[in-house]
């Protein structure tokens, strides 16, 4: 890639991030109450989001084989444990990925 592509690549990235952070206070100015829908949408797609999430991490795990899916279970419920327990997303992420890397690492070989 030349210099000049790099700085339009740069430019594109810089414009779309721009964009995709004030469109919603252009279109929902803070003077006009925010649309059913919207808050509907707000409401639902955190929910939404994680349950992909979740169904993506465990796509490919098979329990045919291997480890059979054990320290994935564990590391859910302990994560889910975790998050009753203390209502923090950092440390529920942070908690159960550590605990999930050395399950595999160390227990699960």
């Amino acid at each position: 890639m030349s210099f000049s592509e790099q700085i339009i690549t740069i430019a594109m990235v810089v414009l779309g991030t721009v964009l995709t952070r004030f469109i919603p206070f252009i279109l929902f100015p803070t003077e006009k109450s925010t649309p059913k829908y919207i808050r509907y949408l707000g409401n639902l797609l955190p929910s939404a989001v994680f349950g992909l999430l979740i169904i993506y991490c465990l796509k490919n795990v098979n329990i045919f084989t291997g480890s059979h899916g054990i320290p994935e279970l564990i590391a859910i419920v302990f994560i889910v444990i975790l998050h009753l327990w203390k209502r923090q997303m950092l440390i529920s992420i942070a908690g159960g990925t550590i605990f999930y890397m050395a399950l595999v690492q160390y227990v699960f070989l």
